[in-house]
């Protein structure tokens, strides 16, 4: 009489939750993080020793090239339509719905005001629009007024300098000029870390 031998039993794995959980993953990890934006301007900051980071939100950012240009950016899409929607009634600029939304997607810019609704009008050239830079000089610093309005729709606003290290102290000084004249006294003069010089 044949004995039947006994078959092994085959364990079958039930993968949806595992599938799930790596979908909440992405999810979560996609919803939670923030892209760093392309600057307005290339900017090669000086080195320091300095430890101090700044924050990565609510911050205003002031950049200065090294032909002396100035650009302006702050973060969060609904302060810049609110920004934008200051300056364009101070200004008695007529921006259709269609340029705030896509002042709203700049992470910085440097144009006149006068320029903006040129700036403006098509998505799809915002970064190849040529920008000469924001005025700065005491005829017509209008610097002054997009600091203005940036703290007025938040008034927590960090001030951050981003100058390139071959930028002359003069255009970083009508910055700063800039910044005191409209009692603005804490800034942010921002540098890289200086690379460690201690051996192993």
């Amino acid at each position: 009489m044949a004995i039947e031998k006994a078959r092994p039993k085959i364990v079958k794995l039930d993968m949806n939750p595992m599938v799930d959980m790596a979908f909440l993953l992405v999810t979560f990890f996609m919803l939670s993080t923030s892209f760093r934006t392309d600057d307005p301007t290339e900017v090669i900051l000086p080195t320091s020793n300095a430890e101090i980071q700044m924050p990565e939100v609510s911050v205003m950012a002031i950049y200065v090239n090294p032909s002396g240009q100035v650009f302006f950016g702050i973060d969060g899409k609904f302060s810049k339509k609110a920004l934008i929607e200051h300056i364009a009634r101070r200004y008695e600029l007529e921006l259709s719905d269609y340029q705030i939304e896509n002042f709203s997607l700049l992470s910085g810019f440097g144009v006149p005001i006068s320029e903006l609704s040129n700036l403006l009008k098509d998505r799809e050239n915002l970064k190849f629009y040529p920008m000469a830079g924001i005025p700065t000089d005491s005829l017509s610093n209008e610097l002054a007024e997009w600091v203005i309005y940036a703290r007025v729709v938040n008034p927590t606003i960090r001030v951050a300098i981003k100058a390139d290290k071959d930028t002359e102290y003069q255009h970083v000084k009508k910055v700063i000029k800039t910044l005191l004249d409209n009692k603005i006294l804490r800034f942010n003069l921002l540098t890289e870390k200086m690379p460690s010089t201690k051996q192993p």
